[in-house]
């Protein structure tokens, strides 16, 4: 196809630019005035009982305590622990992450903290539900605990390191508008072009019986 061809067709499938150009404007206002959303955070850290030898719970974190908060977060996150945490009223975007203490070449969960998110229209909303994250793993601990049959002295404890705390969530809008931009031009030339291609092929087959009829 010449460009001169390449010219015709987008002028004769004129109106599918202009749809196209239509919805990149609707996309452009949407990067403009987006949804306001709060990512609200918290902190918390399973720490171990208090022994006389060492009284500071907070240096001695040991590697199984990764583990076992690992353990509690995977059962947050399978269906039935989902399932509790909706009926507790948890909704939105969240998520249970433990903090990796290690490096991008091995990496490794040693220290038993974790971020819990929420993202949520409302801050006040989004705290609610990281408080409702941390008590459900509170619960889980001491679940997991009770099952084991773990006496009061020789039990773990959480404590919140970083309470909840709301901030408004801001994206880059320029690399926004590039996207929706380039999105809404490669999609209206190959509408254009796609139009033009479908409306030729359903002319052909009355152009070829009229000229048999002849």
């Amino acid at each position: 196809m010449s460009p001169g061809d390449f010219l015709n067709v987008l002028i004769r499938r004129w109106y599918v630019l202009v749809l196209a150009l239509l919805l990149t404007a609707g996309g452009v206002y949407h990067v403009l005035r987006p949804t306001r959303l709060y990512q609200s955070t918290a902190v918390v850290v399973l720490k171990p009982p208090a022994t006389g030898t060492q009284p500071n719970q907070l240096a001695n974190l040991q590697p199984t305590l990764a583990t076992d908060s690992v353990a509690v977060l995977q059962q947050m996150e399978s269906p039935a622990g989902s399932a509790e945490l909706r009926a507790a009223g948890v909704q939105g975007n969240y998520s249970l992450s433990p903090r990796n203490s290690g490096t991008t070449a091995t990496p490794a969960y040693l220290i038993p903290s974790v971020q819990l998110q929420s993202e949520l229209p409302d801050p006040a909303r989004a705290d609610a539900v990281v408080r409702e994250l941390i008590t459900s793993y509170v619960q889980h601990v001491a679940a997991l605990q009770d099952a084991q049959d773990v006496p009061a002295a020789a039990r773990m404890s959480v404590t919140v390191l970083v309470p909840p705390s709301a901030a408004e969530m801001y994206g880059t809008k320029s690399r926004g508008l590039v996207g929706v931009t380039l999105l809404g031009a490669v999609g209206g030339v190959l509408g254009a072009l796609w139009a033009d291609r479908w409306a030729l092929r359903r002319r052909r087959p009355g152009t070829a019986a009229a000229g048999l009829t002849a």
